[in-house]
Order: C-alpha cells, then structure tokens, then sequence
C-alpha cells in the first residue's frame, strides 16, 4: 500500500488534468451513498465528530474518506479538521493507497468550481476576485486561472493582513495580484466572484453584480451559512455540484427556497447534467451565472485515482 503525503497529492494533483478528470467522471458517474456521520463525546464537552464518506465505481476503485472534526483542537494550536483518503480496489478488495484528505479535498473542491466555470463563465473571463483568505483561497485563484484567461486577482478578506500576505504569496506567479478593502467596488469590477468563507450573513450582493459575471460560491456547507444575498440569487441562472447535497445542506440554496425567493424547479442543473451535456450552462454574454458547491465524494474518489495512477508511472 503506497502512502501519499500532503505535499506529494499537491504535486500530482496539477489543475488541468484534475479538472478533466472529475469532468469524466461526473459524465460516467459513481456510486456515492450517505455519508455516515458519528459524534465522539469528549472530556471537554466539545464533542468531536467522525466522517466517513464512501464512493465507489465498480471494476475500479473503491474509496472512503475519513474526516474528524474536533471543535476542542483550536485552543490547543492544532488543526479543528483532520482527513485520510484510502483507496482500495473495486476487483479484489485490497488497499491501494492512503493518502492525506486535506490537501485532497482543498484541491478537488478548487477543481469542481474551475470545471463549473467552464461552463458557466465566459471565456474572455480576465479579472477573478477572491473573497475569503483560508486554505482553499489560493487553490481556487490557481484553479479558475487553468479553465479561464485569468490574468487579474482582487482578494478581500476579513482581515485585510490576510489577503495582502496571500496577495504577496500568489504575486510572483503570471498573475497580477493585489489586495484590496473595497468589496462592492471588487465585485462590480470583477469577472469571476469566488467566495470561500465561514460567513452566516452574505457578502455578495445582487444589487453589486454586472451582466455577463459569474459567481461560485464554495464556503458555505451548513443550512445557516450565507455567501450571497437573496437578490444575487434572483438575479442569476443558478447551478448546483449536486442536488443532494446543495438542497439539503447549502444556506445559499436552502433559505431562498424556503423563502420563495428561489424554485427549485428553476434551478439551471448539476454538473453532472453538465458534464453529460443533458443540461446547458450559460446562454448568452450577459447572463449573470452563479454555481453553489458542497462538495462529493465522487470528486475525492476522482481526485485520489488520479494520485494513485501517477504515483504507477
């Protein structure tokens, strides 16, 4: 069994074939059941939480990622999410690999978003502006500068200490990149409008977006978390990684439904429809597109059978 560590699934994960990657496999599809989810009491009252995110193709490969959530860890200098990806084969069973899950899932999640945007976003897209300055931040600058002619980056953040280090950090590549403190101005100015955030109030909002943008929205993974007001959710065609999981899970998704604001009959598709080309992404030059990602199992198990095959070379 070969162990991956977190700097070698960085380097075998390069974005373009990654992205061609999920985009075949979101066209061939995978068995993905219900993530099992376990809570862990702990000394301190802060329970902690385990994982367990199954996938599997049959013939292929077989892969579980193995998540643990714990809220306690902050306090003590230590990472609040931990992962392993293990990957198994769908023949006979055996274990194949063990691979770091987090730098699997920061690369996968930026690919899914830069897969959607080439379909969503236009093709002369020049200008990205990146809200939020996390882990996933520069994944997802370098990712939609793969599928997209990219050659301005805004950051905003928070903490404006934040986006001005990741700016300097990200600088000495092709891309031009700065900070900046003026959000709605980013926003009207921007092509693409990534936003990968903790936020439960939105930042984006409708009333600041210009014909032809496309927003992605990656940070919010829980019913209470909001990235985008409930104008730019009338405003624009809106696009799904999944159904299962952005109705059920995504705050940006499942308020505007429970509102009225949005039908989820009138959503524009998921990317596997996309991908398989049973639904159109963007139709005309000004349309305004928005893609709201949750995350799959069917990417990791993707992205952790791209790992595992390079490392046969």
């Amino acid at each position: 069994m070969r162990v991956v560590d977190a700097s070698e699934v960085e380097s075998l994960l390069s974005f373009e074939p990654l992205v061609e990657q999920l985009r075949q496999m979101f066209r061939a599809g995978c068995v993905v059941p219900p993530r099992h989810h376990h809570t862990i009491p702990m000394p301190d009252g802060k329970d902690a939480t385990l994982l367990l995110m199954p996938a599997w193709q049959n013939d292929r490969y077989i892969g579980v990622k193995i998540v643990t959530v714990f809220p306690g860890n902050a306090a003590k200098g230590l990472p609040s999410v931990n992962g392993a990806y293990a990957l198994l084969s769908a023949r006979a069973g055996q274990a194949l690999a063990l691979m770091d899950g987090s730098m699997l899932t920061l690369r996968r999640t930026a690919a899914a978003s830069a897969l959607a945007a080439t379909y969503l976003a236009r093709p002369d897209s020049r200008r990205l502006l990146m809200i939020g300055t996390g882990a996933l931040a520069p994944h997802l600058i370098l990712a939609h500068a793969t599928t997209r002619p990219i050659r301005e980056v805004l950051i905003w953040g928070r903490t404006p200490d934040k986006a001005e280090r990741l700016a300097r950090n990200l600088d000495a590549r092709r891309l031009a990149v700065s900070a900046t403190r003026d959000l709605e101005g980013a926003v009207r100015g921007a092509d693409i409008i990534s936003c990968a955030t903790l936020s439960r109030d939105p930042l984006v909002r409708g009333a600041w977006l210009q014909p032809g943008q496309h927003v992605d929205l990656v940070g919010g993974f829980t019913p209470e978390m909001r990235e985008a007001d409930d104008a730019a959710i009338e405003r624009a065609r809106v696009y799904v990684d999944t159904y299962a999981g952005a109705l059920k899970e995504a705050g940006d998704i499942v308020q505007p439904i429970a509102s009225g604001v949005l039908d989820e009959k009138v959503i524009g598709g998921e990317l596997a429809e996309l991908a398989q080309g049973r639904r159109s992404g963007r139709s005309f030059y000004n349309q305004i597109t928005l893609f709201k990602s949750v995350g799959t199992a069917l990417e990791d198990l993707a992205a952790a059978a791209l790992v595992f095959e390079q490392t046969l070379d």
